[in-house]
């Protein structure tokens, strides 16, 4: 999250929030709705579950904000409608206000994604005042002691609640992201109660996905079957309980699931992510598939690098899959799953996402949802020679 969660599919804009203006749709390709601004890969938090990959990228590879300003322009122009402002933690960027100015300026709806860390009340008014129209804040826990525990930094939980209350204070719309794992999945009713408490119009029920460093923690991280099926029933009970209060998203988790989730709408079909370093993604764990040539702002237009980079070719549409996707009537409708899911648990990027029952490797699927060990969680930190 891409700040030290993970980050799911842009959420339509919420009503009376939509994007201010988008380019006409050519026919045969689709426009990108949301773009992903990994500003940096700085953050104070080492939560085990961050999506970031394992190698961090340094302050000194980081577009500057003139650039950023450049690509929110080419991102307006392309039919962007949003822009989610992430990392890593976005206020470790001294410019933040200046990045946000032009991302609002571009003419994009303006969303931050951040720990609380290292915004202060006299900056989050200011982020207001440059733009920024929504705020996305994550959570680790409802307990401060257990979530200062996963996140890996004292007082970081009295530090967020402190934060929430001058964002809803400003009058900024507030969505908690509380990350879910077996640490804290028994918890997601005290979750959202507080998020409710915090005045958050919406909560995200976001459970870990395994990439980056989630992958090197699964065992420690992945929840029991048990735990998921009470988790599902207590968030149908939330949602009516809070019907008229708060909006409650939440999807199974992939390992859990029968039917895999489309890769944010599919691959190169509704979302692009833009790395600190300028390397434009389909989406943001797509590094991990090898072989896959990534194209930089720095050397190419956005429209050029949508249309034409080979990484947004791979798997855009539907004419790379394999059996059983190839003749599955869901094709369209799920795109195969994640590729990079498929290729983490397949070697073969072009696999059935194994997630899917239909998969001929969905077996290992519940072996390894089984694979729970409680063992110490290896912290995200981006070494000091990187410029954290």
């Amino acid at each position: 999250m891409v700040n030290a969660e993970p980050f799911r599919s842009p959420p339509a804009p919420l009503a009376g929030e939509g994007g201010r203006g988008r380019a006409a749709e050519p026919p045969g390709l689709p426009r990108p709705l949301g773009l992903l601004a990994e500003l940096t890969h700085r953050c104070p938090l080492g939560c085990p579950y961050c999506s970031n990959p394992l190698a961090l990228e340094g302050r000194d590879a980081e577009l500057d904000s003139a650039t950023w300003a450049r690509v929110f322009r080419e991102a307006a122009a392309l039919g962007v409608l949003q822009v989610h402002l992430s990392g890593g933690e976005p206020a470790a960027r001294h410019d933040l206000i200046e990045i946000a100015r032009a991302a609002r300026e571009a003419g994009l709806y303006v969303n931050l994604v951040t720990s609380g860390i290292g915004l202060t009340g006299e900056r989050i008014r200011a982020l207001a005042e440059a733009g920024v129209d929504h705020v996305q804040l994550s959570i680790q826990d409802s307990e401060a002691d257990s979530a200062d525990r996963i996140a890996g930094y004292r007082g970081a939980f009295r530090r967020k609640t402190a934060l929430a209350a001058e964002i809803v204070r400003l009058g900024l719309p507030l969505t908690v992201n509380a990350v879910v794992h077996r640490a804290n999945i028994d918890r997601i009713a005290a979750m959202v109660e507080l998020a409710a408490a915090l005045g958050a119009g919406r909560v995200e029920i976001a459970h870990v996905q395994y990439y980056g460093w989630a992958l090197r923690n699964r065992a420690a991280l992945m929840p029991t079957r048990e735990q998921v099926e009470r988790a599902a029933a207590t968030v149908a009970a939330l949602r009516a309980r809070y019907r008229r209060q708060i909006v409650i998203d939440s999807v199974v988790p992939d390992y859990h699931a029968r039917f895999p989730k489309p890769c944010l709408g599919g691959w190169g079909r509704r979302s692009l992510n833009v790395t600190p370093a300028g390397r434009v993604l389909p989406c943001h764990a797509a590094e991990v598939i090898p072989g896959l040539e990534f194209w930089s702002v720095r050397d190419h237009p956005l429209a050029e690098i949508w249309e034409h980079s080979p990484a947004f070719r791979a798997f855009r549409g539907t004419a790379w899959m394999q059996e059983p996707c190839a003749r599955c009537p869901r094709r369209e409708q799920d795109f195969g799953g994640c590729r990079c899911q498929a290729f983490l648990l397949t070697g073969d990027a072009a696999a059935t996402d194994p997630v899917c029952h239909l998969s001929p490797r969905h077996h290992e699927i519940a072996a390894l949802a089984a694979a729970q060990a409680d063992r110490p969680y290896r912290y995200r930190r981006m070494p000091a020679s990187a410029g954290a």
